[in-house]
């Protein structure tokens, strides 16, 4: 069986199978359908939720405040700056803070982008800065239950509800059909978006608002 730390999803293969009373037999299409709802959940958001390592590149225009585009930021990981006279240079944390680290997403945000890193004055007076290089550390880890940074309530049941929907449709059940009665269609039955609304509603407040 994979390693289920490598399994790429919001909610644990063994919290699904124990949800659901699945047994190792089904190990397989278990893992298909948290990973296909995982990367489903992901690509609806716009943005990519489990914890990982990320890199930005972003254009220096004068300005000292970075907006970073993954959320939650757990850790800066380093920062660089570029320059146009001279190798890309390591910014010692002294000369940069981060804001709401740690926080939730702020619902009231119009850019949905909460997290920012901010350069000091020292900094933005270099000669020739063309951009920021910026390698942070962001997103859930599946697991971490007491953690802010473990996946949030809500999120593991939208993964958990639309991997069971995804399981019964790989199963060959009726999944994408509603009012359908033995093979038949009769009037105001209709067929489903991707995933049940329900799941929907339980994403909005995870949803990168795009401009």
């Amino acid at each position: 069986m994979e390693n289920e730390n490598s399994l790429y999803s919001l909610i644990s293969l063994a919290d699904f199978k124990s949800s659901l009373g699945k047994d190792d037999r089904e190990d397989a299409l278990s893992q298909v359908s948290l990973v296909t709802a995982t990367f489903t959940i992901e690509q609806y958001c716009h943005r990519r939720l489990l914890k990982k390592n990320r890199s930005e590149y972003q254009i220096f225009t004068g300005d000292h405040v970075f907006y970073l585009k993954e959320y939650p930021v757990r850790e800066i990981l380093a920062v660089y700056l570029s320059s146009l006279y001279s190798a890309p240079e390591l910014v010692e944390p002294d000369f940069y803070h981060t804001a709401d680290i740690g926080s939730e997403p702020d619902g009231d945000d119009v850019d949905d982008i909460p997290f920012c890193l901010s350069v000091s004055p020292g900094v933005r007076m270099i000669r020739g800065i063309s951009a920021l290089k910026i390698h942070y550390l962001a997103g859930y880890q599946t697991g971490e239950v007491c953690s802010p940074y473990g996946v949030p309530a809500d999120l593991a049941s939208a993964c958990m509800e639309l991997a069971e929907w995804n399981m019964k449709r790989f199963q060959g059940g009726k999944i994408g059909v509603t009012g359908a009665s033995q093979g038949k269609f009769s009037s105001g039955e209709h067929l489903e978006l991707s995933m049940p609304e329900n799941v929907r509603l339980l994403l909005e407040p995870y949803r990168r608002r795009m401009i």
